[in-house]
């Protein structure tokens, strides 16, 4: 368990985050079209994966609208936005708000991901939900880059994920 916060207050996660240099644990995600993919359907790509609470957080959309732009000049990159969001939703917003360099999934169908990745809040108003993590994921399957945020109201830091990816 690792401890986090949300406006102050402690949170745990369930688990631990995979570390750097490990391989990527496979995964099954949820589409907006109710399709189902997995590590496997990225092979070759880089790999963003923008994890967070909830579109429905003004942190979360921003943190989307963000890796949005950033997607629009990334080579070999795809930049997945992963919550527990329905993929309705998610759809619904990314139309709203013109995104389309991004994917967004969900884990509501399994919430295996969450726990797999040592992500999903332990405890708390939040629990179940899935904790503030940017991961990066090289060609191969391998993590190259990992940033928890600490304090889930704050975005992460871009240009740090950005590098990581040179």
């Amino acid at each position: 368990m690792t401890q986090i916060t949300f406006k102050g207050n402690p949170m745990s996660t369930v688990g631990e985050l995979p570390k750097v240099g490990e391989k990527a644990k496979d995964f099954t995600l949820v589409k907006g079209d109710m399709s189902r993919v997995g590590l496997a359907d990225f092979k070759g790509s880089k790999l963003v994966l923008n994890i967070f609470l909830s579109l429905d957080t003004s942190t979360c959309a921003a943190s989307v609208r963000q890796f949005n732009q950033a997607a629009a000049n990334l080579e070999n990159t795809k930049v997945l936005c992963i919550s527990k969001d329905l993929p309705f939703a998610q759809s619904r917003f990314c139309a709203a708000e013109g995104i389309e360099n991004v994917i967004t999934l969900s884990d509501f169908a399994t919430a295996e991901f969450g726990k797999n990745y040592g992500l999903e809040i332990a405890d708390g108003p939040l629990q179940g939900l899935l904790s503030r993590v940017v991961i990066v994921v090289d060609e191969n399957g391998t993590i190259s880059y990992i940033q928890r945020v600490q304090e889930n109201s704050h975005e992460p830091d871009y240009t740090d994920v950005l590098k990581a990816l040179q």
